[in-house]
């Protein structure tokens, strides 16, 4: 694996934090939330990267998450934001359908279809409460959202989710490095079994070869 110096100490610092999030044990993410803080990481980032865990890891974590988050460093929410209410649920749907196919590219079509066929609800809430109103949002670049998605869907255990968003992150202009510095991050937390799978998915999409393949 690529050393992690593929990524600034800020981008590595808040993918560490992505993936303590998913783990949820409370003194590692107390660490970590303490490095991001010491490491000058953007407040603004690791809020958006807080708020964007709920598609990932569910509210739960994400609750703790931001729990920590303002426990140990005392920063505070802004107190009004522009995605708060469903004022903007047609902007979310076309900024949505944009970025969603921004990150799958050639397969978008494809995605969608498959989605729809799950359940045409759970497209539409992916395109406008995934993509649009939460994925889209200003604060953190795909290329930043995309590296923590990659971490947590690694420690979720998650092939297909993370076959896409590997993907995903290199059409956001991740290098290859890059992507191997998260996954470098994510190693110490996955038992073996565990990381020869996440290495299977890497190496399928480099060959350019679907999960299931």
């Amino acid at each position: 694996m690529a050393k992690n110096a593929a990524l600034d100490a800020e981008t590595l610092s808040l993918v560490h934090l992505a993936a303590a999030v998913a783990q949820g044990y409370e003194p590692d993410l107390r660490e970590r939330v303490s490095h991001a803080f010491v490491s000058k990481v953007p407040v603004e980032w690791v809020f958006e990267m807080l708020l964007q865990s709920v598609l990932m890891v569910g509210y739960p974590r994400a609750l703790v998450g931001l729990s920590v988050w303002q426990a140990v460093t005392s920063a505070t929410a802004p107190t009004t934001d522009a995605d708060a209410s469903y004022d903007n649920v047609a902007e979310w749907g076309r900024r949505g359908a944009a970025l969603c196919e921004q990150v799958y590219g050639e397969n978008y079509a494809k995605l969608r279809a498959n989605v729809r066929r799950l359940h045409p609800a759970l497209d539409a809430w992916m395109i406008t409460e995934g993509y649009g109103r939460t994925m889209a949002r200003p604060g953190l670049d795909l290329l930043r959202r995309e590296l923590c998605v990659i971490a947590q869907t690694a420690v979720l255990e998650t092939p297909r989710q993370l076959h896409s968003h590997l993907r995903g992150a290199l059409n956001a202009g991740a290098t290859h490095a890059q992507v191997e510095a998260v996954l470098s991050v994510v190693n110490p937390l996955l038992a073996l079994d565990q990381w020869t799978a996440v290495k299977h998915v890497w190496r399928r999409v480099r060959e350019g070869r679907e999960v299931s393949e």
